[in-house]
């Protein structure tokens, strides 16, 4: 789990992962409907504090490739997110091994049943990956924040978020 000593590296594996050039290297990204900031540190640092949340960590060499994080978000349930794999790492499973981590964190310490996320509907690669891990659309469309920096800079004015959900019992 990551501490405060980690917020540095897991802040430029995440911006590397979401945002900018770099991010391109990657089978996903939002680089083409975001720019700005993905996170900040001063958000890593408050879910790291969070004693609901955990950013579950992935490194090789010392160096952070890939995280995770996931929050108790109710009796049974549990979210995902920040889900992060070094451009040049994706595609070789670390994504998946990341996401059963998260599920077996939610069961273990959270007690839940359920684990939900929230993804840009424009990004149908990435829904369809999800899907692949056993994910499935709940039909709740939530508002994209596009008037806060803090979440990036929309490239495009259609931005929402379709929520996914999966049974971890």
């Amino acid at each position: 789990m990551a501490t405060a000593a980690d917020i540095p590296a897991l802040h430029a594996l995440v911006e590397s992962a979401f945002r900018g050039d770099s991010a391109r290297g990657g089978w996903t990204h939002e680089a083409d409907l975001l720019g700005g900031q993905r996170t900040d540190p001063q958000a890593l640092a408050e879910a790291i504090g969070d004693p609901d949340k955990a950013i579950l960590i992935a490194g090789r060499d010392g160096s952070a490739i890939g995280c995770v994080q996931v929050g108790q978000a109710g009796v049974g349930v549990s979210t995902l997110g920040l889900l992060a794999v070094r451009p040049d790492r994706q595609a070789g499973g670390l994504g998946r091994g990341l996401v059963a981590a998260a599920e077996a964190h939610a069961r273990d310490v959270h007690g839940s049943t359920r684990m939900e996320m929230t993804v840009i509907a424009a990004r149908g690669e990435l829904i369809a990956w999800y899907e692949r891990q056993g994910y499935r659309a709940t039909g709740e469309t939530r508002p994209f924040p596009m008037d806060d920096p803090r979440f990036g800079l929309p490239r495009v004015d259609t931005l929402a978020f379709v929520v996914l959900e999966r049974g971890i019992a």
